[in-house]
């Protein structure tokens, strides 16, 4: 992957983690659900905690300084809520209010985290040292 190519990529997955975590503190309620049940604790925490980390990790991917780390957390981070994705999988499968084409969205948007995690880890691979 060229320099300009993995600058691209980072600067993707950053603008990705950087929307998606600022939407932690603005709309916070669907990712409460997102928090599997098993957890101790308040869903909010964890929705306010994970905000932090993407917004963390978007910083990280967007300097170049910083960018090979940031690539490693962003693939650790994608593996990471990778059981929220499935939580909320299972309660919009389950749920009478959902279309069925909500449901099929739940279920597709799992092995999307396959070309993140590989797009983390080419950026960390083609990021300097």
């Amino acid at each position: 992957m060229s320099t300009k190519a993995s600058q691209r990529s980072a600067i993707r997955l950053a603008g990705l983690l950087l929307g998606v975590g600022v939407l932690h503190f603005v709309r916070p309620e669907p990712f409460d659900g997102m928090v599997p049940r098993a957890l101790p604790g308040d869903a909010r925490t964890y929705t306010y905690a994970s905000g932090v980390a993407e917004i963390a990790v978007a910083g990280a991917l967007a300097v170049p300084r910083t960018r090979r780390l940031g690539g490693s957390l962003a693939a650790a981070l994608f593996l990471a809520v990778f059981p929220a994705n499935v939580q909320m999988a299972v309660t919009w499968l389950r749920s009478p209010k959902l279309s069925p084409a909500a449901k099929a969205v739940s279920l597709a948007r799992l092995p999307l985290q396959v070309p993140l995690v590989t797009e983390a880890l080419k950026v960390r691979r083609t990021s300097s040292r």
